[in-house]
């Protein structure tokens, strides 16, 4: 018999990347907020690789942090070791990454959900989702206390009826040993939500002290403060190195040996894994042309001698865990502390998701994570923001929020779960985001500031600095668009200081800050600012004004991707009224229910001649309408 527990506006199941940046969300915009976890010593835990970022990853971190989430805010604060990729490269793929100190993460983020206003925190398994008339209503606890509220977002990540195998040994359980999810699983199916086996893995740790870093290549952190949140003024400058070493052709013979021990290969695996971040037996049998893999030697804190040994993600047995991984320079002798394995769990299919999050089939329902098909810390946070910002909303009555694909890596990401689906755990790639231009790394505080300030999810004083950093970058732009630079000695220096070839005739300073081998502190040497600009408004001048060319090109698509997606599809259409459309897409459609013809468009299965005819049959205006919708 259950006992009424509390009334909330909305409830959070689970406490992972997803959950907690659900719960923060949904608080600051004013709901009264309960999130529920298993374990209150785990929140946010890492329970895989101890880093966060990285290409398409970063730019997410960003996102949420312009957005007012906390995962910038916490990392900046707890990481060993910070370095920005791709600097080679173009803006469009600069990305932060930064190893973690993974037990300080997690008390980082406690102490900021313990101090929320509007939040409660507490441990609880749920046992079950209260849904009467297809509305959800609440959730009841295994110790029968009922939660009651019209929203619930549940976060399970890998804990839905969640199982480990190392070998030939399986047994249920969440990451970490933690208890899995059984019940509420087997409920969601009986509501008609439809989900999928996914699997994904993790290495074994290793002891520090055993390990001969004398044989390995130290990889050292940056110097140059960085931070992924805009609102980091302080940085951490006692940085802890990581270490790079090599498989070989023995431990490639190892594995060979023992694949029919793999439970990938032995057929005790029946979920499906993640493409990008494969295990050791899958690179050994998919790249058996290389002679070698890379292993980064990842310390996982300051105060712990855990070492993550990135690159060896397996499910073989530990004995020959152990034995594969003494034939790699530097672990001869290294010390298993947690053995590495597989954990196969349930997602659903994200399809059957509104844009918002929200489910379907059961109305204020909503789920973010690892739950819907993803992979990976960072495109949690994300979702959960998203979910956060949009449950807050359906329950308090206020304003709900839709990323479009020109708007963000959050964006985009959660346009193709809906719209497409995944077969396999979705990671973000920048190859992913057609506007990946626009979607950089420098610019998610100019995108989604705004936003995140009319949401109630940026305070007052970040919102006058944000709107003070927009003035100083477009009045420097106006600025060096009216200085002329002549022939003069002084000018021809700095440009073949540059590599340039020198002036035939006088130019405006912002054209020749458009040449690919100036930088505005050229610009700067040749024509200093009356004001001092920081760094990061500098950034932004010569970025713009650099790739303008590239952007208006951008700008144009975006502007006919708008005009698309704001051709609106009734929610209650029936495709089956509309003659010539092909039988698949008339399925597929049916299935995901697209909200605009834009995004109708990006359904897996509709071809342009679809679209063609979606578009004129809803222009025509004589929509017709399935009934009991």
């Amino acid at each position: 018999m259950t006992y009424d527990a509390g009334h909330y506006d909305v409830i959070v199941v689970g406490a992972g990347h997803a959950g907690v940046e659900a719960g923060l969300a949904a608080a600051r915009r004013g709901a009264k907020t309960l999130m529920l976890t298993l374990n209150l010593d785990l929140v946010a835990f890492m329970p895989c690789n101890p880093s966060i970022g990285g290409p398409a990853k970063g730019i997410v971190v960003r996102e949420v942090d312009a957005l007012g989430g906390a995962m910038g805010k916490v990392i900046d604060k707890t990481h060993i070791q910070m370095r920005l990729l791709n600097t080679r490269k173009g803006p469009a793929v600069r990305a932060l990454r930064a190893q973690a100190d993974k037990p300080l993460y997690i008390k980082e983020m406690k102490r900021i959900l313990e101090n929320q206003e509007n939040l409660t925190l507490r441990q609880a398994m749920v046992d079950s989702l209260i849904v009467e008339d297809d509305e959800i209503k609440g959730v009841v606890t295994e110790t029968k206390a009922a939660y009651y509220a019209p929203t619930v977002i549940v976060t399970t990540g890998t804990f839905m009826r969640g199982r480990v195998i190392i070998g030939d040994l399986s047994y249920e359980s969440g990451p970490n040993n933690q208890r899995s999810t059984v019940s509420l699983s087997e409920q969601l199916e009986e509501l008609g939500i439809d989900m999928v086996r996914f699997k994904t893995g993790t290495p074994m740790r290793v002891n520090s002290h055993t390990i001969d870093y004398s044989k390995t290549e130290i990889q050292p952190g940056e110097e140059e403060p960085r931070s992924f949140s805009y609102e980091t003024t302080e940085f951490i400058t006692d940085q802890i190195p990581c270490w790079l070493t090599y498989t070989n052709e023995e431990t490639h013979k190892i594995i060979n040996d023992n694949l029919g021990l793999s439970a990938m290969y032995s057929g005790a695996i029946k979920g499906t894994g993640p493409r990008y971040c494969p295990s050791i037996e899958d690179k050994i049998v998919r790249f058996n042309d290389k002679p070698r893999h890379q292993i980064f030697l990842e310390p996982e804190g300051r105060d712990t001698e855990e070492v993550y040994v990135q690159g060896l993600s397996t499910s073989l047995p530990e004995y020959v865990q152990n034995e594969m991984m003494k034939t790699v320079p530097g672990l001869e002798n290294a010390e298993i502390m947690r053995a590495g394995y597989a954990i196969e769990y349930d997602s659903i299919v994200p399809t059957q998701l509104w844009p918002t999050l929200e489910t379907k089939k059961i109305s204020g329902l909503f789920t973010a994570g690892q739950l819907n098909g993803t992979s990976g810390y960072e495109e949690a946070a994300g979702q959960g923001l998203m979910a956060g910002i949009n449950a807050a909303a359906k329950a308090l009555d206020l304003e709900t929020l839709v990323l479009d694909r020109s708007q963000g890596y959050i964006g985009v990401m959660i346009d193709d779960l809906v719209t497409k689906g995944t077969g396999e755990p979705y990671r973000l790639l920048t190859s992913r985001a057609e506007f990946r231009l626009m979607l950089r790394h420098d610019n998610a505080d100019l995108r989604l500031t705004e936003i995140g300030y009319n949401l109630g999810l940026i305070p007052e004083d970040r919102y006058e600095r944000f709107k003070e950093k927009k003035r100083l970058i477009e009045e420097e732009k106006k600025r060096i668009d009216k200085v002329i630079l002549k022939e003069t000695d002084e000018v021809q220096a700095v440009i073949e200081e540059a590599g340039g070839s020198k002036l035939k005739d006088a130019i405006r300073a912002i054209d020749l800050l458009k040449r690919p081998e100036m930088k505005y502190e050229h610009i700067e040497k040749l024509t200093p600012s009356d004001v001092n600009l920081p760094a990061d408004v500098k950034e932004q001048v010569e970025i713009q004004v650099k790739y303008s060319g590239y952007i208006k090109k951008a700008l144009e698509q975006i502007d006919r991707m708008k005009k698309m997606e704001n051709k609106k599809i009734p929610e209650d259409i029936d495709y089956d009224a509309i003659h010539g459309l092909a039988t698949e897409a008339r399925d597929r459609l049916k299935n995901v229910r697209p909200l605009s013809v834009g995004q109708a468009s990006r359904v897996s299965g509709v071809n342009p001649a679809d679209v063609s005819i979606l578009l004129v049959y809803i222009e025509q205006g004589n929509i017709a309408r399935v009934s009991g919708e």
